[in-house]
């Protein structure tokens, strides 16, 4: 029989119903390293890729992120076989005689990221940390980790490293200057933007990391340290944006493909465990139970491992190609901070709720601190986006200056910047001078949100301005482009990427194509008047698409004269059913662009994550 890769993934048959399954979890989805774990080892090197840290910063990731795991599997009782092998690689690793020495930190470094979890380990199991350390043990810990936390931290989310590293140091009885604990929880609060949502750090853009990092570290703090007055804040904030992050998760537990660090995964359930390791029951616990479980669920049942069952670098498969340089083989274990409500006892509300089907609303949800406007269809959260800003990582402008971006059908990054003729484009418009080489958007000069209305003006050339609209239809979205260019260019727009599962069948016309597999719909329709656009269906280059591995792409294609030009489609996707079909025959109108124009002059308002000067 040939082998499935499926079959890999720890996670692969777990029901992931109860308790039971989900302490079951933590232990199948941490197995697969113990080959490379030896008792006495400090590190973990799973295979010769590199980050652009250390070695030992790599090869101490993967000891230390499965901790946010554990650790609350065994605050919660549960069973673990394997604490020998952390406390020895505590004691071990911060041992300067010692071969398996981490290394002396000096400045700005990935270990001090990784010293966070052992923070968490101390204040929450000292029993299986630092109990069983000799005295002179627990001195070269001690000795470590305040060397570690007095430089500084890149600033962003990494602030609350320290603030979690002096829980377990305070815990313990290790002394520490506890100003500059005082000092990153005072700089953490200037991230903070309003009802619930923050930045990570001075930059445009507010994507997973709001739930999985800020969120999810404020309420360990907030739990852990109640008697500080921002407990309070942090519990506040999180019951406001906990009603908002939910139409980023769909029916089926897909989370919004959205951002950096996706390869991280199910960590997108962090958020769902932080508010119930808080107690925080500002929704019913069967709903908050239902966000959690399915989304873990959803990645059951996908390759995202690899045969030895070792977490992948990757989204719905192994795919280097969508990584940021930061991901080393063992980042991705970052995933376990999903199991954090396994510090609950099985009497907690959360455990006994019955899990709850996510609420169905298919009226556009406008959430404009990120500048989105969220459309719910079956099995897919989707969200219209007048843009972020990311110029500094690798596919920034995939990750986050799309139009629209998906829980199911994910996103596409670009195998080739000199490739315009194979390019995925997809949720994007490309431009191109010479058919070679092309530009899409990358940020913008303005963003603005007005209703369930987004506008951007954005500059793929300083000489070329494009103003962008797009409008919610669901399960259509218009999207309106008014192009001012001195040459001519030519264009590429694309729609949603579905699988292609080698039976696709393509309904090609001169205004729009129809993509069809056996499970799935997307389309495109050119809504200009007079103004053509040949309509496609691209084979995208295999692996470029993080949720499925070959893809097809409903695109228009055309050449735009000097002067100003406007562009208008309507696209969409879904799960294949006589509603979608129905949608497909009964397409929006082109709106007025003049009335359009009148909305924002008198209703528009600058997106929040936006306004700021980087």
């Amino acid at each position: 029989m040939m082998f499935d890769p499926v079959s890999a993934n720890p996670l692969s048959g777990n029901p992931l119903k109860s308790r039971r399954d989900v302490q079951k979890a933590v232990r199948d989805v941490f197995a697969p390293l113990l080959p490379y774990f030896p008792l006495g080892a400090s590190m973990i090197t799973l295979n010769g890729a590199a980050a652009h840290y250390s070695r030992n910063g790599a090869g101490i990731e993967a000891v230390a992120r499965p901790l946010w795991g554990l650790v609350p599997l065994a605050a919660g009782g549960g069973e673990f076989e394997h604490w020998d092998r952390f406390e020895r690689a505590l004691a071990n690793g911060t041992d300067p005689n010692h071969p398996e020495y981490w290394g002396t930190v000096s400045g700005n470094d990935q270990r001090m990221v990784e010293m966070a979890s052992i923070g968490f380990a101390l204040r929450s199991v000292p029993e299986k940390v630092w109990e069983p350390l000799t005295q002179r043990e627990k001195d070269n810990v001690a000795a470590y980790l305040t060397n570690v936390r007095r430089f500084d931290y890149a600033n962003n989310n990494w602030k609350f490293f320290r603030v979690i590293l002096d829980l377990g140091l305070k815990h313990v009885g290790v002394e520490y200057d506890e100003s500059l604990t005082e000092q990153y929880l005072e700089e953490l609060e200037g991230f903070y933007l309003a009802d619930g949502w923050y930045r990570d750090g001075p930059v445009r853009r507010a994507d997973h990391y709001i739930g999985f990092a800020m969120h999810f570290y404020g309420l360990i703090y907030a739990t852990l340290n109640p008697d500080d007055p921002r407990s309070s804040l942090y519990r506040e904030r999180a019951e406001a944006f906990a009603k908002d992050i939910r139409w980023w998760f769909d029916d089926e537990g897909g989370a919004l493909a959205f951002g950096r660090s996706l390869t991280y995964r199910f960590a997108c359930a962090g958020f769902w465990a932080s508010l119930a390791f808080a107690n925080i029951d500002v929704l019913p616990w069967g709903e908050v139970k239902g966000h959690f479980l399915r989304h873990v669920r959803w990645w059951s049942d996908r390759p995202i491992s690899d045969r030895d069952g070792v977490l992948s670098i990757g989204y719905g498969f192994p795919n280097p190609m969508m990584a940021e340089w930061y991901n080393s083989p063992g980042s991705p274990y970052w995933a376990m901070k999903a199991f954090l409500p396994l510090a609950l006892p099985e009497e907690h509300p959360f455990w006994q709720a019955e899990e709850a089907p996510a609420p169905v609303d298919f009226a556009p949800m406008p959430l404009k601190h990120a500048g989105m406007v969220m459309m719910r269809t079956k099995g897919n959260a989707i969200a219209l986006s007048s843009g972020q800003q990311n110029l500094h990582q690798r596919f920034g402008p995939e990750k986050y200056a799309k139009f629209v971006y998906s829980s199911r059908y994910g996103f596409s990054v670009e195998h080739c910047s000199r490739s315009y003729d194979h390019a995925a484009i997809d949720g994007m418009i490309g431009f191109s001078e010479d058919g070679l080489h092309f530009r899409v958007r990358e940020t913008n000069e303005d963003a603005q949100i007005a209703g369930d209305a987004l506008y951007a003006r954005w500059h793929p050339w300083p000489d070329v301005e494009v103003e962008t609209w797009l409008l919610p239809r669901p399960p259509w979205h218009v999207r309106v482009h008014r192009i001012k260019t001195p040459r001519r260019l030519q264009t590429t727009e694309g729609g949603f990427a579905i699988a292609d599962d080698e039976n696709v069948a393509d309904e090609l016309s001169a205004r729009q194509v129809v993509a069809r597999s056996q499970t799935d719909i997307s389309a495109i329709l050119n809504l200009t008047s007079g103004q053509e656009r040949v309509a496609r269906a691209l084979e995208a280059a295999p692996n470029t698409n993080l949720v499925a591995s070959k893809t097809i792409i409903p695109q228009l294609r055309g050449a735009i004269a000097p002067g100003e030009t406007v562009l208008v489609c309507a696209v969409m996707a879904g799960p294949k059913d006589a509603d979608i079909e129905a949608a497909v025959a009964e397409p929006p109108d082109a709106p007025d662009l003049g009335e359009l124009e009148d909305l924002f002059a008198r209703d528009g308002v600058v997106v929040t994550v936006f306004d700021i000067q980087e």
